[in-house]
């Protein structure tokens, strides 16, 4: 199912009878992992769909933070990847508007079933939800102004095959922003260093870096390589874990 079907299914149906039935990969698969280097580091376990109060989340401002700092607008189709119970989904909705779009995308189907019933009772009919793979995002190509990566870096069990196969669903001028603790990923927490040695291996570039507030972590800030900048997967060099964590 393309991006474009998804959103005329949306319109036609409705956002409350399009779940979970439709709820599947939105685009073919792409670079299988065996192509790419594994990672050289602890992967964490997913937990929970959520990472801790929304309550606690609102006082710290984190949505308005990535919102104002990645310069999100109405009209834009921003992807929500790793959405687990929908937190930034559901406020990222309203923000893009009619004109624009939120993909949620997650691996775990029965986290996508149950955002899809959140967005019903809260009436937010621009949310399309994508599964994906460990690997593989399963998105259209050019189907994304922006995306967040929001605590979840540290539970791609693939990251380079899962950037490289992230990297076509980005239009022209599209930015990254992923969010993460300063610690190691077998704390469920990515280094800043070890996150732009893995985004520079397969050619994303950082743009900025800042520091949320609270215990809300950094933001970085990359642009996605386009296709004429993307590496061969057999020329992606794995990075070392520098925390001695394994």
């Amino acid at each position: 199912m393309t991006l474009a079907r998804a959103v005329a299914l949306l319109l036609a149906l409705g956002a409350t009878h399009a779940h979970a039935a439709d709820i599947e990969y939105l685009a073919p698969p792409g670079v299988p992992a065996k192509e790419f280097p594994s990672p050289r580091r602890p992967v964490a376990q997913i937990v929970s769909p959520s990472r801790s109060a929304e309550e606690h989340r609102d006082a710290l401002n984190e949505a308005a933070e990535i919102v104002r700092l990645l310069e999100l607008k109405p009209g834009t189709t921003v992807g929500d990847i790793g959405a687990g119970s929908g937190y930034h989904t559901v406020r990222l909705s309203p923000l893009v508007g009619p004109t624009g779009s939120v993909v949620a995308e997650d691996v775990t189907r029965n986290y996508l079933i149950e955002l899809a019933k959140r967005t019903e009772r809260l009436k937010l009919t621009n949310v399309i939800f994508a599964l994906g793979e460990p690997h593989d995002p399963r998105l259209p190509a050019s189907s994304l102004d922006a995306a967040i990566l929001v605590h979840m870096y540290h539970e791609i069990s693939q990251p380079y095959a899962f950037l490289y196969n992230l990297a076509p669903a980005f239009k022209r001028g599209a930015r990254v922003g992923i969010v993460d603790l300063e610690r190691p990923t077998s704390e469920h927490g990515t280094p800043i260093e070890l996150l732009r040695c893995e985004l520079t291996a397969v050619g994303y570039r950082e743009i900025a870096t800042y520091q949320l507030a609270g215990d809300g972590g950094y933001l970085a800030v990359f642009s996605p390589p386009d296709n004429a900048g993307r590496k061969s997967p057999r020329d992606i060099v794995g990075c070392g874990d520098r925390t001695g964590t394994r």
